[in-house]
């Protein structure tokens, strides 16, 4: 594979639960699929072994495709911590890496996520252009999650 560059991602965001709750949200099968990656109208696939060194996978079908999404969970620490591996194979041989950290605060809890982005370089391409990219890398994803995370808000105050 060609060299890579990497970008962070870090985004906040305030939860009215228990950071128990969240935590449960980014491992239960039942939940992941109506808010990771997917909703529970469009997904064909959840599955997670979610121990350290489990893997994890959605499909979605959406405009009739298949959206795969696999990782590997690196850390799991309940209810504080969850670290794992990022990959659309269908996309890019790119894989990121997660970390979800969770604590509580007066009003429920905090989540602290951040992304690792890698993003492929292709051969030639000129240094400016690779910056325009980053940034553009970054905008979309925080973009995608902001809106998965509305989803994730919803599941966490519906099954309270």
């Amino acid at each position: 594979m060609a060299s890579e560059s990497q970008v962070t991602l870090q985004m906040k965001r305030q939860f009215s639960v228990r950071p128990e709750r969240v935590f449960d949200a980014w491992l239960d099968p039942n939940c992941m699929k109506r808010w990771l990656f997917t909703t529970s109208g469009s997904n064909k696939v959840c599955t997670n072994h979610s121990v350290v060194g489990g893997t994890w996978e959605i499909v979605d079908h959406r405009d009739g495709k298949d959206y795969r999404a696999i990782g590997k969970y690196l850390e799991i620490e309940e209810p504080k911590k969850i670290v794992f591996t990022f990959q659309m194979p269908q996309f890019s041989e790119s894989v990121d890496k997660i970390k979800v950290e969770l604590k509580e605060v007066e009003s429920g809890c905090e989540m602290i996520f951040t992304q690792f982005i890698n993003i492929p370089h292709e051969i030639g391409r000129e240094a400016e252009d690779m910056e325009k990219e980053k940034k553009s890398y970054k905008e979309q994803y925080k973009h995608g999650w902001n809106l998965m995370f509305i989803s994730l808000e919803q599941q966490v105050a519906r099954d309270k």
